[in-house]
């Protein structure tokens, strides 16, 4: 858990330098994952230094930094963003009465990891 300062959680914001980036073999479709151990996965076949590896890692690194602040998480069932949780079963997401793919573009906690992708 955080420790909480003046109403806002105090973490150490995570950056490619302090997070383990593992490379493995993932699904169809999936450039990375970010876990709730702290680390985030690649996929192997993505070359590091290039600027596909770059945006994923960015990417992921958001999702790190909205499940340290509280803001995001996961569960085997659920997601969670912004206080409200959202069913998860089988690489789907529940959100507003749809089933979206895990990572569509339209999700809330995705628009914004989309957004940090071309960050440095």
């Amino acid at each position: 858990m955080a420790y909480r300062q003046n109403g806002f959680n105090a973490f150490t914001k995570k950056t490619e330098e302090n997070t383990k980036i593992i490379k493995k073999n993932l699904g169809p479709n999936i450039n990375a994952e970010a876990n709730n151990d702290g680390t985030i996965f690649i996929d192997k076949s993505i070359k590091e230094g290039t600027s596909v590896y770059k945006k994923a890692v960015n990417h992921e690194l958001q999702h790190m930094n909205d499940m340290e602040s509280g803001r995001a998480g996961y569960t085997d069932n659920a997601v969670k963003w912004e206080g409200k949780s959202y069913n998860r079963k089988d690489g789907m997401v529940q959100y507003k009465g749809k089933w979206y793919s895990e990572g569509d573009k339209n999700l809330p906690w995705e628009k914004v990891a989309i957004n940090a992708e071309t960050k440095k």
